[in-house]
């Protein structure tokens, strides 16, 4: 049955069904709806072997990058961690400042100069503040331009560094290693690990390995570097460096450097020299000046160009610290002391010395002027009196009369600390220049130069070896001559004859209370310096001489005290002695040997207007010359021979060593007062007459008119009583 119109129309949705409804209504009849459209899909989502990859690289992407996140957290941790043990270890800024293992010891010449160090020197703290601008500028310029900009450690000097490394050939980490001046500072500081005895043989050793390469080495130097940056200033890191950086030549520090090159503070350094000293950071043995100045100004050179590449000098700056290189100082010049530092640091026990780990100050004899100019006298002869390429060596030494030495050259040329030294360690034969002793001793017991000794043909029985028959030098004999005579013309048997008179135990002991310490012959040869000693043991014996017969024990060393402290711990160690002969007998001696000079076998060495006196020594086969002479105010001493013992060629005591004697003395003396020599001119004396008594003997009228019969002594007459006897005929 219909549903009448007043009934409720069926349920349904008023959106749903809308156009239903339009349509029973009348309306416009429904459209059929339109098939709902698929999103389009991909065309690999299809392909499960692209998915499969695409998930698999998904995958990998997801876990290493995970992994990586995980650990680059766990190493950021792990740096942290390190840098803050770092961190806590590092010692206040001033407790880095020195950091040697021993000490130094700096030596002042008569003047209380500095002339030499030894050692490990340190100048004294120094700032970044207190520095030279310049030196601060060109130490920044040369190691790490990018110093104030980093945090410890430069990626891209790294990067660079590996990059030029694998260029030539090296390992990434072996040669350039990119350090920041932190870095260097890490180094220096050996990362912390102290210097033990037990580890490292010497500390060379400890820092050779301190300094070495390596990635575990890198590993632990940047947190190190990074902890020096979060525990100190930027200002306080190149403190630090200013003063451990070792600069070549024994120097720790700046400071040291400064004044050991150029005698003066690295506060007062201009460009020229604070180039030259950062350019020593690089290679410090290599670009010392002491070693090659020419090297060091080159690399100077490089070090301005930078400063001027990077603005901290004007171009006009740069010019003018080209044209005005750095040069050494006087100290610099003469190679920390040479010869005469040497043997004054074996003067003192090796634990104020060599092995002191205190600073020690030393003040000496050395007087540098007369240094220089023994330098120079011995250079001079050898460029202008000797063929070039020879091999000769010589030696030098000048004291005053009471021993103290005052110049020293161990060898012809000016060699590095520990050179062998020809002055005090060669041990020679002495040849002729040991005469004096013997006449030494014939002198104190009252011969006089004018007596008469026989130079004829001799011949002595040595038991156990024969015969033994003594030549001169010229071959030839000359008689009856006068000690004087003998010394002047260094005729040897004379020498042995007086020798052999006085006595050789008593030659002996005169010669070692003058200081000869070597073994001495114990033969007759004694007389003719067949026994060895050294150049400065003969220069002090004729010291002695001067002195009027005291003995003498050369020394250099003056007083030894702690640095900053005005008690000495050492005092002089030489000097005068006891008497060896007799006053009057050195000064016999002494007029004896100024004949040597005068008109002898050393005439070379004659001073002009100044007398001096001498003897000349030449050994068998000419294998040893020498000349040791004085004036009134010092005493020079020189040797002359091949290291091998090879003979010297047409060389005697008298040639080339008496003409090195008089360019010394010549140079030393120029413009001191003339004084005279304290000698003694003797009685002059008849030669001894032939013994008439023998009646083999002729007349003795006929032999020499000028005898008078010992028995007969003659006697003054006075010329008036003569004048008068000859007016009467008396003396007819």
């Amino acid at each position: 049955m219909a549903a009448s119109g007043k009934g409720r129309g069926p349920l349904v949705a008023d959106r749903r069904y809308a156009s239903a409804r339009k349509a029973a209504t009348g309306g416009t009849p429904p459209r059929k709806p339109a098939p709902k459209r698929a999103a389009p899909r991909r065309s690999n989502a299809r392909n499960p072997i692209v998915r499969l990859v695409v998930g698999l690289v998904s995958l990998i992407w997801r876990i290493i990058w995970g992994t990586f996140l995980r650990v680059g957290i766990i190493s950021a941790l792990i740096l942290g961690l390190v840098v803050f043990y770092f961190y806590a270890q590092l010692p206040p800024v001033a407790d880095l400042l020195d950091g040697r293992a021993r000490g130094s010891v700096t030596l002042l010449d008569r003047n209380d100069t500095v002339f030499a160090w030894r050692g490990e020197t340190f100048g004294g703290q120094i700032t970044s503040d207190t520095v030279s601008p310049d030196l601060l500028n060109a130490v920044v310029a040369t190691e790490d331009k990018r110093f104030y900009r980093h945090f410890g450690i430069s990626p891209r000097g790294i990067a660079s560094a590996i990059r030029i490394n694998l260029s030539e050939g090296r390992g990434p980490l072996e040669g350039n290693g990119g350090s920041t001046i932190t870095q260097q500072v890490a180094k220096l500081l050996c990362l912390g690990v102290p210097y033990d005895t037990a580890t490292w043989k010497s500390e060379a050793d400890y820092e050779d390995d301190c300094r070495s390469g390596g990635v575990w080495r890198k590993l632990k130097e940047i947190p190190y570097a990074i902890a020096m940056e979060a525990k100190y200033s930027k200002a306080e890191i190149l403190t630090i460096y200013f003063n451990r950086a070792y600069l070549g030549a024994g120097a720790r520090g700046f400071e040291a450097a400064a004044q050991r090159y150029f005698g003066i503070s690295a506060n007062q350094v201009n460009p020229a020299q604070a180039a030259m000293l950062a350019g020593l950071l690089k290679a410090p043995s290599k670009y010392a000046p002491t070693n090659n100045l020419k090297r060091a100004q080159e690399r100077a050179n490089v070090i301005i160009g930078l400063m001027q590449e990077q603005g901290y000098l004007t171009a006009a700056q740069a010019d003018d610290a080209r044209a005005n290189p750095a040069q050494l100082s006087e100290a610099a010049q003469t190679k920390s002391g040479g010869f005469f530092a040497d043997w004054v640091m074996e003067a003192a026990p090796a634990f104020l010395t060599s092995e002191t780990t205190e600073d020690v100050i030393i003040r000496t004899t050395l007087d540098q002027k007369m240094q220089r100019q023994a330098e120079e006298a011995l250079a001079w002869v050898f460029e202008n009196k000797i063929k070039a390429g020879s091999k000769a060596q010589a030696a030098i030494v000048v004291m005053s009369a009471d021993g103290a030495v005052r110049a020293m050259v161990g060898g012809r040329k000016i060699e590095e600390a520990g050179a062998f030294n020809r002055a005090t360690q060669a041990l020679r034969q002495t040849g002729s220049s040991f005469k004096p002793f013997v006449y030494a001793a014939a002198l104190d017991l009252g011969w006089s130069p004018a007596d008469f000794v026989d130079d004829s043909p001799l011949t002595i029985n040595i038991p156990g070896s024969g015969p033994w028959t003594p030549q001169n030098y010229d071959k030839e004999f000359k008689g009856m001559i006068t000690l004087t005579d003998a010394l002047k013309e260094s005729r040897n048997i004379p020498a042995v004859r007086v020798s052999e008179a006085v006595g050789r135990d008593l030659v002996r002991t005169v010669a070692e209370g003058f200081g000869i310490a070597s073994d001495l012959a114990a033969g007759p040869a004694l007389a003719l310096g067949a026994s060895e000693s050294t150049l400065i043991e003969m220069t002090g014996a004729y010291a002695g001489i001067l002195n009027g017969g005291s003995s003498v024990t050369p020394y250099g060393l003056v007083e030894l005290k702690l640095k900053d402290e005005d008690t000495p711990l050492m005092g002089a160690g030489g000097g005068i002695g006891e008497r060896v002969i007799s006053e009057q007998a050195a000064q016999l001696l002494t007029y004896m040997m100024s004949q040597v000079i005068e008109g002898g076998t050393g005439a070379r060495a004659r001073l002009d207007g100044r007398p001096a006196a001498g003897k000349t020594g030449t050994t068998q086969a000419a294998r040893d010359a020498w000349f040791i002479g004085f004036t009134a105010d010092y005493v020079a001493g020189v040797w002359m021979g091949y290291d091998d013992n090879t003979p010297l060629a047409g060389v005697t005591g008298g040639g080339l060593p008496a003409e090195i004697w008089h360019e010394v003395m010549t140079r030393i003396t120029e413009g001191a007062p003339v004084n005279d020599l304290p000698m003694l001119v003797p009685e002059p004396r008849l030669p001894p007459q032939p013994d008439y008594t023998d009646p083999n003997m002729p007349d003795p009228a006929i032999q020499d008119p000028a005898y008078q019969d010992p028995a007969q002594p003659a006697q003054e007459i006075d010329p008036v009583e003569a004048l008068l006897r000859d007016l009467l005929g008396e003396n007819n």
